[in-house]
Order: C-alpha cells, then structure tokens, then sequence
C-alpha cells in the first residue's frame, strides 16, 4: 500500500511512518518544507491548494491517506491564533478531499486526525462517539475541530475513520514532555480543582488503532465514522499528578486555576488545556474486540519514567 501521510512530519506523523515504512508499505510525506534530517520521501504541497504533489493519490497500488495536518494548538486562545488553527486544518483537508474527487478511483483508505477536545469541557459526562457535541462549545476546541471535520465531507474514499485523538502519551510527545517537567520540579499538584478528567491513550495502542483503520489488521474490523483513540480508563487531574509525583519522588504545590491563567501569559498557551476534560471513552473499539496493550495510566507512567 502507499500511505501518503499530511502532516508526517509531527510526532505522530513520524512515528506512523517509521511504522509503515519498516512494514514494506511506500510512505509518501506531505510537507510544507522539506526536513533533509527525517529519512522519509517528502513530498512539497502548500496545503492549501491542488498542485503536482496530487500525483501521490494515483498509482498501481492501493492507496490511504492520514491527515494530520494543522498547528499546534499550544498557543493563546486569541481570535487570530483561532482562526490559524482552523484555517491550517480546514484549508488542508479541503485541499486533499478536491484532489481526492479527480481520481477515477477511490482512496482505499483514509484516516482523519480530529480530537476530543471537540468536546470542550465535558464536566463529568460519559462520553463516547454517540455523544452530541456542545454548541457552541469553546472555539478553540470544538469550534476548532468541528470545522475539521466538516471539512471531510465529500473525500472521495472507499473507508474512513475520523479519529478523534485524546492525549497521547509517550516519551518525545509534547504532552508527557510537558507533565514530565512539572513534576520533576517541583510543580506536580493538582491543577485548578484537579477534578477534570483526563482522557489519554498510549502511543502504541494509537498507533494500533491507526492500523485498524487502515484495514491492516485483521482482527480489528471498524466502521465508517468516528472513533475515539482514548484509554477507557480516565482518570481527573488530581489522579494524574499524584502518579506523576509518586513516580518521579518529587513533591507538588497545587496550581490555582488563578495562577493556571498567569502562568498561560507568560507561556503563550491556553489555559484551558489545564483547566478542563472530558470523560472520553470509545465503544466503537469495543465493539471491535479492540483490546488495549496499556490501559492503567499508573503502569504508563511507570514505563516512561523508568526511561528518564
């Protein structure tokens, strides 16, 4: 198969590819500029428009396509930076779902990133594929990934998944980075009321459930639709850093929500990416038979702090 990957050059991106590639697969990137230091075939687009780089979606062999392309979202919640994370997300997607209706043949298979956070702050809610989404919920996350969405319509394939991605735990991943260096100075308390959840997932259990989705296990058979990657074991934030702190034997002053937000201008980023959660677990995997290879946050942790 040809997976043509936009957006591989992020931590997932580069991951999938190293995964795909050591398999035997033909992995085609889609960047904006050309990395020389990732060893990947790297193919120039500006992600807004169709050009020469439409040329990997056709060929012999079966074709899928991830999108995982956009800005990071650890930014301020400013109407400018809003709209560049809308517009990265909605103006690549369109520009794959118009190239993907000039082929005489569908995409075999299509992986569409969104996120939880489409969810907003979902309180104490249960929440899994069937959930409605708020309205209007925060605009940087659900107006954010809603249009992300939408912006799917139309693609012309013959299977898709829009996994909706919660926190992706791994070594080298921003998040776990970032909890990683607050614990281990000292600033591993609970955050804000420490009552919101946390809904993560694995690395290798994404990168698993991403084999699903493009068919290339056999034993994971998944609908068309929306899939949510998250452990179906959430945990609230106070859980969260009291394993954090046990694990790196390092002591932690809670972080009022007050502080959060000064903190969040000092940084540049969202507070909100502290301050709320939601509860998000996927039936649709369980269905599935889907079973999770880590599915405890404590033995998580254990494993990565093992590696520090």
């Amino acid at each position: 198969m040809r997976i043509v990957i936009a957006g591989g050059s992020g931590f997932l991106g580069r991951n999938l590819a190293r995964r795909y590639g050591a398999a035997g697969h033909e992995v085609v990137v889609l960047t904006r500029r050309v990395d020389s230091r990732l060893d990947l075939h790297q193919v120039v687009w500006d992600a807004r428009t169709i050009g020469p780089w439409a040329e990997v979606l056709t060929g012999p062999d079966p074709v899928a396509v991830i999108n995982l392309a956009g800005k990071l979202v650890d930014c301020r919640p400013t109407p400018d930076n809003i709209a560049a994370l809308t517009a990265s997300r909605v103006d690549a997607t369109r520009a794959l779902v118009l190239a993907s209706q000039q082929l005489d043949r569908p995409v075999e298979r299509w992986l569409q990133s969104s996120t939880t956070a489409i969810y907003s702050d979902g309180g104490d809610d249960r929440l899994d594929e069937m959930s409605p989404l708020p309205d209007p919920g925060l605009p940087q996350m659900t107006g954010v990934a809603r249009a992300w969405e939408d912006a799917f319509d139309g693609a012309h394939t013959a299977a898709h998944t829009v996994l909706r991605t919660s926190i992706v735990l791994a070594d080298g991943c921003p998040a776990w980075d970032r909890l990683a260096t607050l614990a281990r100075f000292g600033a591993g308390g609970s955050v804000g009321s420490g009552r919101q959840w946390f809904s993560w997932i694995h690395l290798q259990d994404w990168l698993r459930i991403a084999d699903a989705a493009l068919g290339l296990d056999p034993a994971v058979i998944l609908p068309d639709g929306v899939v949510i990657a998250a452990s179906p074991h959430p945990v609230r934030n106070a859980e969260l850093m009291a394993l954090l702190r046990r694990h790196f034997r390092r002591p932690g002053l809670p972080t009022p929500a007050a502080l959060v937000r000064l903190g969040a201008l000092v940084l540049r980023t969202d507070p909100a990416l502290a301050l709320t959660g939601r509860f998000a677990t996927s039936s649709v995997m369980e269905r599935a038979g889907f079973t999770y290879e880590h599915p405890d946050l404590a033995e998580t942790i254990a494993r990565l702090t093992r590696r520090r």
